[in-house]
């Protein structure tokens, strides 16, 4: 058996989950998510729908209750889509948010500590992962930190 759940969407627009061998909602999908469950969605055709699916997912979480995303940091995302720095992006958000799960792996960890040097040194630790992430970030466009300028002088 693969450890890849499959999702079947049909025409009727209906999600079947072959795993369970049932029909599932939207709702049921979300739930593999929050329960960390590798899936896939396909469609009829058998081509791969599963971001397409997660992005409706996510339309549905932020049309209800406080959203993630304002308005502003929308717009500033689609002004990255066809330009240049599209892949750019997308990698640099992607690795912003791993850091932050292992950040808030390492706090519910560290919480058993003294809170407050449990936390200057997660605040640290972040610090320097985003300082980081920030240089080579920077590095990918082709900018460099001031110190290695000097350094080749």
């Amino acid at each position: 058996m693969s450890s890849e759940r499959i999702i079947k969407k049909y025409p009727n627009r209906r999600l079947y989950d072959t795993e369970v061998s049932r029909y599932v909602t939207l709702d049921d999908v979300r739930a593999l998510v929050m329960n960390g469950v590798d899936f896939r969605v396909l469609d009829t055709n058998n081509e791969d729908i599963t971001r397409a699916i997660l992005l409706q997912i996510m339309l549905e979480e932020e049309s209800g209750g406080e959203p993630l995303f304002s308005a502003q940091m929308l717009a500033q995302i689609i002004r990255f889509y066809r330009g240049t720095l599209q892949g750019m992006l997308s990698r640099y958000m992607e690795r912003s948010l791993d850091l932050f799960v292992k950040q808030q792996h390492q706090l519910r960890e560290t919480w058993g500590e003294t809170p407050l040097d449990a936390m200057a040194r997660l605040a640290q630790r972040n610090v320097d992962m985003w300082a980081d992430l920030q240089n080579e970030f920077l590095r990918a466009a082709g900018y460099q930190k001031r110190s290695e300028i000097d350094r080749k002088s």
